[in-house]
């Protein structure tokens, strides 16, 4: 018998050389991976899901601090909101214009420098003295994880191959999001604990740095492609973002009708403005305005815009609640925070056998009905509740909805955008969860901060959260109506 290789359709024995993983091609559709190359892929993937995980943990990872950041440095109350805020104002704002320099340098690249920038930000952010330098070292987070999140899922569906392997691994990309919510959490409230506020953001250093050797060794470059930058968009976007949250966040206490809340509102409607203008005339717009053109490709971005700002809001009430009304320690809001992991990390292995049998359609609504309920559950909390009888129940429920949400909402969006879209569609996926974040808390934050002097701390938190009800309700409304499967189903 013969030992040459067997010749198939498609096969090219050059591609049985060893190559180095920085000079490998991004794999064909059409051409499958060897055996051996598919399992060598595999840690790429999971780099790839580390770097998603640190940008989203280090939104979560601070709430449980933020009593402590508040004390230390001596934060207002609403003041205290703009740690959170400020990240994710950058981050989603900046990820548009960073998409396209990705594109430009390489993705692999761009996410290099982003993670190193983040990494550096990370150190001043923990060395802080004053709000001032807190805030600025999340303003340097933000550019660092704009820059670097784009990459991520655009190198990942360049390594993998339509069908059960491009499943697997978004099923885990899918997971570094929504685990690191909660995991954010629980590892806040340990470093909070036991070395301090300041170790929130010294973690992503070391965090950082393997994330930094891993990409170079074992995450191929994808192939750069020509394009534009569009720096007016980014500007027109980040700064409509940026005056409406600013607005949002001071109407309670300056007044709906006070100047700096008007100008503010006025700034956010001229960028709006300015963005459309703009990117009508662009030849490669950060905002491609056909994905809006139609509903079906619109009511999905919108959806998850809407998901993340329940959920922000959860989070961020959730770490004051355990710590200002029942007394929890840090360490404790974490832990807290664990059945909502579980039921994230159990529907999350799920999804990806239910997707193939029932379409996206069905299984993110089912998501979203589950955050629906659990946020109206919470809503109802009131002082007289212990975990057990007022956070338990909603925890779980929510880790389920979040569970079965994010990967067909993801799907259909990177599914149906245009292969010249690509790194587009995946900033936009990015901005529009950090806008939805950003967003959702400011009217959160708003209407808790109205409520706390008649209602105290838990009704406070209670009427906000029903406030918040209203993001899962939208998004399941718009879903459920607009959005076609990518799948097909038996």
């Amino acid at each position: 018998m013969s030992t040459q290789p067997l010749q198939s359709a498609g096969h090219d024995p050059r591609d049985d050389r060893v190559i180095p993983p920085d000079q490998r091609p991004a794999e064909s559709c059409d051409h499958p991976p060897t055996a051996q190359r598919l399992r060598l892929r595999y840690p790429a993937v999971i780099v790839l899901c580390l770097t998603q995980l640190i940008l989203v943990i280090d939104n979560s990872v601070v709430n449980v601090a933020l009593p402590q950041i508040r004390h230390a440095l001596g934060f207002s109350a609403t003041g205290l909101s703009w740690v959170v805020t400020t990240y994710a104002l950058v981050f989603g704002g900046l990820v548009l214009l960073s998409g396209k320099v990705g594109s430009i340098i390489g993705p692999r690249r761009a996410l290099l420098i982003g993670v190193s920038i983040f990494t550096v930000a990370s150190a001043l952010g923990g060395a802080a003295t004053t709000p001032a330098m807190l805030i600025a070292a999340r303003v340097l987070q933000g550019v660092g994880a704009a820059l670097a999140a784009p990459g991520t899922l655009v190198l990942l569906m360049s390594i993998t191959r339509p069908g059960p392997q491009r499943a697997r691994a978004m099923s885990v990309f899918v997971l570094s999001i929504g685990i690191g919510a909660g995991l954010g959490l629980v590892l806040g409230g340990l470093l909070t604990t036991s070395l301090g506020w300041e170790w929130v953001m010294f973690v992503n250093i070391p965090i950082g740095l393997v994330v930094l050797v891993g990409v170079r060794l074992l995450v191929p470059e994808a192939p750069r492609a020509p394009a534009r930058l569009d720096v007016g968009g980014a500007v027109a976007s980040t700064t409509g973002m940026t005056a409406l949250v600013y607005g949002l966040i001071n109407a309670e206490s300056q007044g709906w009708a006070s100047l700096p809340v008007l100008v503010s509102f006025a700034l956010a409607i001229a960028g709006l403005l300015a963005l459309v203008l703009i990117e009508r005339r662009h030849a490669a717009p950060v905002v491609p305005l056909e994905f809006f053109a139609r509903m079906r490709s619109a009511a999905p971005l919108l959806a998850i815009m809407l998901i993340p700002a329940g959920q922000a809001g959860f989070l961020y009430f959730a770490a004051l609640f355990t710590q200002n009304a029942l007394g929890f320690t840090p360490l404790q809001t974490g832990l807290s925070v664990l059945p909502f992991s579980a039921a994230l990390l159990l529907t999350n292995l799920l999804t990806g056998r239910l997707v193939p049998r029932y379409g996206e359609r069905i299984v993110g609504s089912l998501g979203m009905s589950a955050l629906l309920m659990g946020l109206v559950w919470m809503s109802r909390i009131d002082a007289s509740d212990t975990f057990a009888s007022g956070l338990l129940g909603p925890f779980v429920l929510l880790g389920l909805g979040a569970g079965l949400t994010v990967a067909p909402l993801t799907a259909v969006i990177m599914h149906q955008a245009p292969p010249a879209h690509l790194g587009a569609a995946s900033s936009l996926n990015q901005a529009m969860q950090q806008l939805g974040g950003a967003l959702g808390l400011a009217v959160m934050t708003t209407v808790y901060g109205a409520a706390a002097a008649g209602a105290g701390e838990a009704g406070a938190i209670a009427t906000a959260l029903t406030a918040g009800v209203i993001f899962p309700l939208f998004a399941l409304t718009l879903f459920a109506t607009w959005a076609r499967p990518t799948t097909a189903t038996h």
